[in-house]
């Protein structure tokens, strides 16, 4: 069972998706919010599991009430979907980088809310790397400039290689194909290279290599070269 928490300031959109998320027999909705703060107040006293997070809202937004519902989070801090108007939003961008899992259009049919949803409780990443490639690349005059950035030096040459294709918005599969390694080694170096830089996930792996600069939007990712690669283990 999917223990979910929905927030939105608008009960009209509530009132559509609680009606939509009951039809599904693998989720119970847990509690409702209007804004915020309310949401931040409420991920603490109800179990939730994944929280369905309108972005745009008075007062406190989604993207702080984010950011502090997943900050010092541990495997028991519920994951947040955001809820966007459109895709190339500022705001779900900041979102992502506030620790949310990815983002999903409002008038999205209802099975790819479903999906989402179990992606998210599953701990996926909902936002396509591409998707949030272009999001960096129209917002990165937004990023914060001489703030101090995680140490890339403990990875391995592999490892950052990996990181540059997951920039590039490449799934393991085609990570896999293109670097001639088996697809579990790819999701062990990408396990990885997220315990390292210490991110939640793909989504915020591509923005730690804009953030850290190893990719900037005038040199879009692309194969590392000039590099010696450790030998790989078998399988």
């Amino acid at each position: 069972m999917i223990r979910l928490l929905l927030v939105d300031d608008q009960e009209l959109v509530r009132a559509g998706l609680r009606l939509v998320l009951r039809s599904q027999p693998d989720v119970e909705l847990v509690g409702e919010a209007a804004d915020g703060a309310a949401a931040v107040a409420m991920a603490r006293e109800v179990d939730a599991d994944v929280v369905l997070m309108d972005v745009r809202m008075p007062g406190m937004d989604g993207v702080e009430a984010t950011r502090r519902i997943r900050s010092g989070a541990t495997a028991a801090t519920p994951k947040v979907l955001i809820l966007t108007t459109f895709d190339l939003d500022e705001y779900a961008f900041a979102a992502i980088r506030a620790g949310a899992s990815g983002f999903l259009l409002k008038d999205a049919p209802a099975a790819d809310l479903f999906s989402a949803v179990r992606s998210v409780h599953a701990g996926d990443a909902v936002v396509a790397p591409s998707t949030t490639r272009r999001l960096l690349e129209r917002f990165a005059v937004h990023l914060p400039d001489g703030t101090p950035r995680p140490d890339a030096d403990g990875l391995t040459a592999r490892e950052r290689e990996v990181l540059l294709h997951v920039a590039r918005g490449l799934s393991n599969p085609e990570i896999a194909a293109e670097l001639g390694l088996a697809e579990a080694t790819v999701k062990t170096h990408v396990n990885r290279i997220l315990a390292k830089l210490e991110l939640r996930g793909r989504a915020q792996a591509v923005v730690y290599a804009y953030e850290s600069g190893l990719v900037t939007p005038d040199r879009p990712p692309g194969r590392a070269a000039g590099r010696s690669h450790r030998a790989e283990p078998p399988g």
